[in-house]
């Protein structure tokens, strides 16, 4: 993808530059003077070509062309072709270059965007800027590593560009922290980056003017900053930035989980390898899943643990690279499908825990430079220090988890019920709370005559198929735990006290119409059900006590029914 010299606005230290590679050809969008000062520094050795895209003529954006064309011309002797977006641009650079700058005519070309027969070039987009250059503004479409970029250049609306903008795209917009008439400003694009990125197009701002004022109020989005030409300075400042926020984020009071952690580490590995984009997996060994949340489209990947080329890695404990995974059998294209991502290299490094297991994976995608290929052996060992410390945080957490869960059941336990309500439930309880928390708490009717009648194996059968049944019962809003003994309590958010009644009388007939595994017999058994809705003025233990009041009715009255009022 697009890579930037500077991303910043005519006021910032590094003006907006950007440029990728094709083949043997060096694309520059626009050439500011600190551009061409760092194009300087780059191996240009494969270079044959080099053409600059302009937007337009201001000179935070084209003050360095004069000094490349001078610099390849005496120096490098790679031809430079300068485009203008219309003939009126290319009339007022032929002016710049010729008569201020002085040029001669045959150190470069300048041609029009319309002569372009190129595969990375599909059109130029004429935009609104300033009045004074009315006419003269434009954005790119381009195809760049298969595919469609779209650049705003400098822009105060959005529509020219519109029906450029579709699914798996990238949108390189500009962006203000300052109210004006000639930029967009942040505030008032903060829904159209939303619906946009909705779409599954990966949104990137650029042209700014205040990074720290522009990450606040962009920092509820999925838009991200333009990256930054990885030069090893570069790289390394990225890193601190990176640690930094992450130190910042743990010793702040919000209330944070590993989720926050594993994100910065790997944008971490992502910045120190190169890549465009960066998942850290886990691995549900009791479920046999591998699963991710990364930035495809896609809020949630889940894959069976020996599919893809996370779970070849993970099978077989050691790095896998593909640079060519379309024709690689263990790769799966089917997130690629749905989202219009092109996937061309990817890197998997799998994360052990301290006794060497391997407890989940890290995957890059897409090597910047290289040629966009993954080198197995450097690029792993560049990446050991973020999935070491994955690991250790995947280790924490998994030790976590297992004390939140009953070892029979595979629910959550009472641990787990009070974690969930001091993070996830308490809200419930507050008097800004939306909608009602409901519960109810159900047991195994006479379970003791089934330990007594089959034995203690039959017991944690008909326990753990019960635990079963509850949580097939479970949707996105429930959650279902094991409160001790024969006794289960799930908890149901934005439910109503009738509906949450409508479910435990559905579970309760599935429970009595179901066969129970008893070690080696099938056995009949039934749940008795107390409900409620959570009372903010009670305590959550007050709360449970009156469900576990019902049910004590229902157990007195009969069993196998449910109470609710």
């Amino acid at each position: 993808m697009l890579k930037f010299f500077g991303r910043g606005s005519a006021f910032a230290d590094e003006h907006n530059s950007a440029f990728f590679i094709s083949g043997q050809d060096l694309i520059l969008i626009d050439c500011s003077m600190d551009a061409f000062h760092k194009i300087k520094k780059m191996d240009l050795s494969g270079i044959h070509n080099i053409y600059i895209l302009v937007t337009h003529t201001h000179g935070d954006h084209i003050s360095g062309i004069a000094m490349l064309i001078d610099y390849e011309y005496f120096i490098k002797q790679i031809p430079v072709t300068v485009i203008a977006p219309s003939d009126r641009v290319a009339e007022d650079l032929r002016y710049y270059l010729h008569n201020i700058e002085g040029c001669g005519d045959s150190w470069y070309a300048v041609i029009t965007a319309d002569r372009i027969k190129a595969e990375w070039f599909e059109c130029a987009v004429p935009t609104q800027h300033t009045d004074e250059l009315d006419g003269k503004c434009f954005g790119y479409v381009l195809k760049v590593d298969g595919r469609r970029v779209v650049y705003t250049g400098d822009t105060r609306a959005m529509e020219p560009y519109e029906q450029y903008i579709t699914g798996g795209s990238y949108l390189y917009m500009e962006i203000s922290a300052h109210r004006s008439k000639v930029h967009l400003y942040a505030p008032d694009m903060i829904d159209y980056i939303n619906k946009t990125t909705a779409k599954g197009v990966r949104v990137f701002l650029m042209h700014i003017d205040d990074e720290e004022r522009i990450h606040e109020m962009t920092k509820d989005t999925d838009a991200e900053f333009a990256p930054l030409n990885s030069g090893s300075e570069q790289v390394l400042g990225e890193i601190f930035d990176i640690s930094d926020k992450l130190y910042k984020e743990m010793c702040s009071n919000k209330e944070n989980d590993h989720a926050t952690l594993f994100r910065y580490l790997t944008e971490l590995g992502k910045t120190i390898v190169g890549s465009d984009r960066a998942s850290f997996w886990k691995w549900d060994k009791n479920r046999k899943e591998l699963w991710t949340t990364s930035a495809t489209g896609v809020d949630k990947i889940v894959i069976p643990d020996n599919t893809g080329l996370v779970g070849k890695a993970l099978k077989l404990g050691q790095v896998v690279v593909t640079n060519d995974p379309y024709n690689d059998p263990d790769f799966n294209s089917a997130v690629d499908k749905k989202t219009g991502y092109v996937t061309k290299s990817i890197l998997v490094l799998p994360v052990a825990d301290i006794y060497g297991k391997f407890i989940g994976a890290f995957q890059l995608i897409n090597k910047l430079g290289n040629g966009g290929r993954f080198d197995p052996v450097s690029d792993p060992r560049k990446l050991s220090l973020p999935a070491l410390i994955c690991g250790i945080a995947l280790e924490s957490e998994t030790f976590l988890e297992d004390s939140h869960h009953d070892k029979l059941t595979k629910l959550k336990n009472r641990m787990g019920f009070y974690s969930d309500f001091a993070r996830r439930f308490n809200k419930y309880l507050t008097a800004e709370a939306e909608g009602p928390l409901s519960m109810f708490i159900c047991d195994i009717d006479k379970f003791k005559s089934v330990n007594d009648t089959y034995g203690h194996n039959a017991g944690d059968e008909v326990l753990a198929f019960t635990a079963d049944l509850i949580r097939q019962a479970c949707t996105d809003k429930d959650t279902a735990y094991r409160w001790g003994g024969e006794e289960f309590i799930m908890i149901m958010a934005d439910t109503t006290l009738e509906e949450a009644a409508a479910k435990a009388e559905a579970l309760r007939k599935t429970v009595e119409s179901s066969e129970f595994p008893a070690d080696g017999r099938k056995i009949h058994c039934t749940l008795s059900f107390g409900c409620t809705t959570f009372d903010k003025n009670k305590t959550i233990e007050e709360n449970v006590s009156v469900a576990d009041g019902h049910l004590y009715t229902a157990k007195e009255t009969g069993r196998n029914r449910v109470i609710w009022q």
